[in-house]
């Protein structure tokens, strides 16, 4: 494992003192409170009709589990100077293909072909009704549209939840994999062999038909952006909330409550040592990140979602493995500080294909 530690900024002697941060911080958390220039009241499509996606949306017909499913994905050439690599992005359950936006054109500008799809029970793809989720079946759905797309090695780059399928399509189909790039992935722990106790999908869905915009910016505000916002950060919110209150919203919560019960009961913190590809771990400290620490007992609380701890824990046990670390970020490293996450990826992407020449 190699340890590549990037520390935050320190405060020069001719800075103010602290007294000034603290009212930016006020001032911040102020701006934050105040209602959002996004528009709060849009609504979209169970299938995220009328949200705009940043390049073309194509669609993949599925036969899973006895039924035609549609799985939407975006398939983005390289702009210029193809270094024959592909990079596929996995998103987290509470984001969408477009959430990589920025990071599509950073890899396209260097040369990389970059396919993003939004997984079956996620924004614009099929919310089917009945269907037995897993990541393992996930995993074989992303593998069914490389091979429709005639891709047969790719590098992974999977966020959050999509960090969980990454290592399970990591684990499920080695061969495919050149290398993995993990950031803020959740599953690094068991929370339910933590003391965490279980929820059904049932009380589950009852929960995410509560969902509001104003819980989604509280939620990101704490936990991705630890205690900042940013206008750019509502856009976001206004495309999660869309669906929540569009014409399909019991579909998006039914299927927001069984992918819960998903990630909840099937970590992979238990098989990282059987990862083979190269790995770079992108990790936001300050992330706190547990689903179903609102219903654990505090004393188990305390023990959840501690990120630097998880992500070295994790490096150590990835056989060939190499972590960054960001003390001062949340779990969206990749929109809280783009420059600074996109100056990463591309080296660490670099190295791998270095390596490989």
């Amino acid at each position: 494992m190699r340890l590549l530690y990037s520390r935050p900024s320190i405060r020069s002697p001719q800075e103010p003192p602290v007294k000034r941060t603290a009212v930016f911080i006020g001032l911040t958390s102020l701006l934050a409170a105040l209602p959002a220039f996004a528009n709060e009241d849009a609504t979209y499509g169970a299938q995220l009709e009328g949200f705009d996606y940043p390049h073309p949306v194509q669609r993949l017909a599925l036969s899973s589990q006895q039924q035609t499913l549609s799985m939407a994905y975006m398939d983005v050439p390289p702009a210029t100077g193809a270094n024959g690599r592909t990079l596929v992005l996995l998103h987290g359950k509470n984001f969408c293909g477009a959430t990589w936006e920025e990071t599509i054109g950073v890899l396209n500008k260097a040369g990389y072909r970059v396919v993003v799809p939004d997984q079956i029970g996620f924004c614009k793809s099929s919310k089917p009704r009945g269907y037995q989720f897993s990541f393992a079946q996930l995993a074989d759905n992303t593998r069914a549209l490389l091979d429709e797309l005639k891709l047969d090695k790719v590098t992974l780059l999977g966020h959050s939840m999509g960090g969980m399928l990454a290592a399970r399509f990591t684990l499920q189909y080695p061969d495919r994999v050149e290398q993995l790039v993990l950031a803020n992935p959740i599953g690094l722990e068991d929370w339910q062999a933590a003391g965490v106790p279980y929820a059904t999908i049932d009380t589950l869905y009852q929960n995410e038909l509560k969902t509001s915009y104003q819980g989604i910016k509280n939620y990101q505000l704490k936990f991705y952006y630890n205690g900042v916002w940013k206008p750019e950060y509502d856009r976001w919110v206004q495309m999660a909330n869309g669906m929540y209150q569009g014409p399909g919203r019991e579909a998006v919560a039914w299927n927001q409550a069984q992918t819960a019960e998903m990630l909840f009961t099937q970590p992979v913190v238990h098989e990282l040592q059987a990862i083979k590809a190269p790995t770079l771990l992108l990790i936001g400290g300050k992330d706190r990140t547990a689903p179903g620490a609102n219903r654990a007992p505090e004393d188990v609380v305390k023990h959840l979602g501690q990120y630097p701890e998880l992500g070295r824990k994790t490096a150590a046990a990835i056989p060939n493995a190499t972590l960054i670390e960001w003390p001062e970020l949340g779990h969206s490293p990749q929109v809280e500080a783009p420059e600074k996450f996109h100056r990463a990826l591309l080296k660490g992407l670099e190295a791998r294909g270095s390596a490989g020449r």
